[in-house]
């Protein structure tokens, strides 16, 4: 059975060790070792991911199975540079493993963070998605994110084309 609560600091490690597995399930193949190995643990290590759990400034919720988290959506000021209204939000992640794709976890999150972002004042919500990641395109797409442009993404010294998308609330 799954279930969904908010993050505690107890998380970070797992939330940690999450991110890094889905992250290369979704782009196994696609980088260097070397850019994986400056990227994801800048990412989602003591200064990103796992600092954020104890910040205020985001919000994480966690989706477990059997006790163990297997998916989760992060929220968070907007990190793109531009000139970006006072109510913007971002969804910084939002990550589900393989095992659980298909069972409902990510519409779970993503309705999660939706509500949350407009519960919290938000006006918009953003995001960048992968340009050759057509599955979670068309995941945003059903929920009315639109793409407004590019946004370069690196991965160690690989400079990848994402979209980023909006999402009026």
């Amino acid at each position: 059975m799954i279930h969904y609560r908010p993050a505690t600091a107890a998380d970070a490690g797992d939330l940690r060790e999450v991110a890094t597995q889905a992250y290369t399930e979704t782009f196994r193949g696609l980088y260097r070792q070397g850019d994986l190995d400056v990227f994801l643990p800048a990412a989602f290590g003591p200064t990103g991911l796992q600092a954020h759990v104890t910040d205020p400034a985001y919000t994480i919720r966690v989706a477990t199975d059997g006790g163990k988290i297997i998916g989760f959506a992060k929220l968070g000021p907007v990190a793109f540079s531009g000139d970006w209204p006072s109510g913007a939000v971002e969804l910084h992640q939002l990550y589900v493993l393989s095992s659980h794709l298909g069972a409902g976890v990510g519409p779970a999150l993503m309705d999660w963070a939706i509500d949350t972002a407009r519960a919290g004042g938000g006006t918009e919500l953003v995001l960048s998605v992968y340009v050759d990641n057509h599955r979670a395109k068309r995941f945003y797409a059903r929920y009315g994110f639109v793409d407004i442009g590019r946004y370069d993404f690196a991965v160690g010294s690989v400079i990848d084309e994402d979209r980023l998308m909006r999402l009026s609330l």
